[in-house]
């Protein structure tokens, strides 16, 4: 069975803050909240972790699309190549915000991601993932929970996506009700932006 954690986005618990940390250290998966739906993320150094959640989301780990959930972007020189000024600056002001990018890998991915050659980055608009993975001291790998309902994509109520995860997953945050349109996917690997998705960020910053 999954542990109930309650976290408040205005001002996350330092103490429930570490449970979290302490999970994912561990080896756990844990549901949280984002400033679009809520996530399934595990340690990015655990690769048992990340096995798991390619075997819930019925890919292959090498050739999985997660995302790397960062605090801020500091992270990103540890996993990305080098960027032009245009694309930092495109980051800057997009960031923290509803906005997955994807950008070109560098060496230092984990070795599960060698062979990859992007990667997509999150910095969430939201105090709690940001606490936690601050707190962890390294990202998340992070992908989006969907729901098999055709008219609900995304369940927004953690009560019921921890009824739905409870023998999956280690430990479900809940942060109050989450949003059901997911992030806006950008492509910066060819210099120019490339709209994949659009989701909950504003276009207009391409």
């Amino acid at each position: 069975m999954a542990e109930f954690v309650k976290l408040y986005n205005q001002n996350p618990n330092p103490k429930d803050v570490k449970r979290v940390v302490t999970c994912l250290r561990n080896g756990g998966l844990v549901i949280y909240p984002t400033d679009t739906v809520y996530g399934l993320g595990c340690d990015i150094t655990n690769n048992r972790a990340l096995e798991r959640i390619a075997q819930i989301k019925g890919v292959k780990l090498a050739k999985a699309n997660f995302s790397f959930i960062c605090k801020d972007l500091s992270n990103l020189s540890d996993y990305v190549k080098q960027i032009d000024n245009a694309t930092f600056k495109l980051l800057k002001r997009s960031l923290p915000g509803p906005y997955t990018f994807i950008l070109p890998g560098n060496n230092n991915l984990p070795t599960v991601f060698k062979k990859r050659k992007t990667v997509g980055i999150r910095v969430p608009d939201n105090n709690i993932c940001i606490a936690i993975v601050e707190e962890l001291g390294n990202p998340i790998v992070s992908t989006s929970i969907y729901d098999e309902d055709e008219v609900i994509e995304y369940t927004t109520d953690p009560e019921l996506i921890l009824e739905k995860w409870d023998n999956l997953v280690n430990m479900v945050v809940d942060g109050g009700y989450g949003d059901n349109m997911p992030s806006t996917i950008i492509d910066l690997t060819s210099g120019e932006p490339v709209l994949i998705r659009e989701g909950k960020g504003d276009i207009d910053i391409i």
